[in-house]
Formats: C-alpha cells, sequence, structure tokens
C-alpha cells in the first residue's frame, strides 16, 4: 500500500522512494533514483530526476523539473516554472553529463516563479529569490535576492518578510510578523530568538 497519493496520469518509475503524506499531481514523472521526503507536493507537470534528492514538506509548484543532481533541504518551496540547470556551457551535439555540477538548496529558501537557478550553486537556508530573477552564484543564509543577474537587495525573516537590516556592517532587527529577533554580523544573518 502507498503511503503517498498520486493522480492516475503520474508516472512512477519503480525505485523511486517517496516519503509518507506527499502528494502528485498530474503527468508528473518522477525517475527511479529519486529520493522524496515526506509531506511534499509536487504540482502538475513537475519532472523529477534519477539524482535528485527532496527532503520533508516540499512545495513544487507547476511546470518545475528538477534535474539530476539538485537537492533540495527541508521546507524548500519552488515557484511556477522555476528553472534548475545541471551543466553550465550546454551544447546538443557535445555530451556532459559526466560535467553535471552540483545545486544545493538550504532548508526554507523559497524560489519564486519563473527563477532561475544555473547550476552549481548554493542558496542558503530561509533564503528568499524573487520571481525572474537569474541566480550564477552563491545565495547567502536569510538573503533577498532579485534581478538578473540576482543581486541582494536585502535581507528577509523565516516567515518570509524583510527585515530593516543593512546589506553589510552589523546590525539587529525584529520580523514584523513574529518579533523574532535577527543579528547581522561579518558571518550574515542569523535567527537568536524566535
Amino acid at each position: 500500500m502507498n503511503r503517498f497519493t498520486a493522480d492516475s496520469t503520474a508516472i512512477i518509475d519503480n525505485g523511486a522512494t517517496i516519503g509518507e503524506n506527499t502528494r502528485i499531481w498530474q503527468w508528473v514523472h518522477v525517475c527511479a533514483q529519486a529520493c522524496i521526503g515526506s509531506d511534499c507536493s509536487l504540482g502538475q507537470n513537475v519532472f523529477v530526476g534519477n539524482k535528485v534528492i527532496i527532503g520533508n514538506n516540499v512545495k513544487i509548484q507547476n511546470n518545475v523539473s528538477v534535474y539530476d543532481n539538485v537537492t533540495l533541504e527541508d521546507d524548500v518551496f519552488c515557484g511556477p516554472s522555476m528553472v534548475f540547470t545541471n551543466v553550465y556551457n550546454p551544447r546538443s551535439h557535445v555530451s556532459r553529463k559526466h560535467e553535471y555540477r552540483d545545486t544545493l538548496v538550504r532548508r526554507g529558501a523559497t524560489l519564486g516563479a519563473n527563477c532561475t537557478i544555473v547550476c552549481g550553486v548554493t542558496v542558503g537556508e530561509f533564503a528568499f529569490v524573487a520571481a525572474g530573477a537569474v541566480v550564477n552564484r552563491d545565495v547567502p543564509a536569510y538573503a533577498l535576492m532579485a534581478g538578473v543577474p540576482a543581486r541582494q537587495i536585502g535581507w528577509i525573516s523565516q516567515h518570509g518578510e524583510r527585515l530593516d537590516l543593512p546589506l553589510s556592517g552589523e546590525g539587529e532587527a525584529q520580523c514584523p510578523a513574529t518579533g523574532a529577533c535577527y543579528v547581522l554580523s561579518e558571518s550574515g544573518v542569523r535567527c537568536v530568538a524566535a
């Protein structure tokens, strides 16, 4: 008996690991070596490759392809039609499967609709990538990123609220929604009291 639910149009290859209470919607394809956690949601027309690890409570909206060598930690949100890549310089006539670059999206990060994550980067925990942004370098934890190419425009709380902190230096701010305290130092932003 399946511990997850899948629409009748979904293709789940034998060998895929899928956790409890995960919901798989129409026209999804999950490859045989994929590992998907519990309480996830895979929207319509999602593709999950073989060398993919997806944590718990991950939400992947419609029309997203999660290609080989992508890891999504717990509580990641992938907005509609956002894009992952796994080859930096693709050519149709040159096989580069041995050159796949690892992409890591840390716990709690949000990847907005239609953004692109160029392979080989790490998106820090609770970072927020705005809709349409193109990320081509590592993103710090709690960073708010926007633009093409993406640049940091601020800091954001675990709740998804903008923090009143400078881009660099030192500072302290509270999340306007929860009151949690965040501290900026040379090593970046961290939540010190939730």
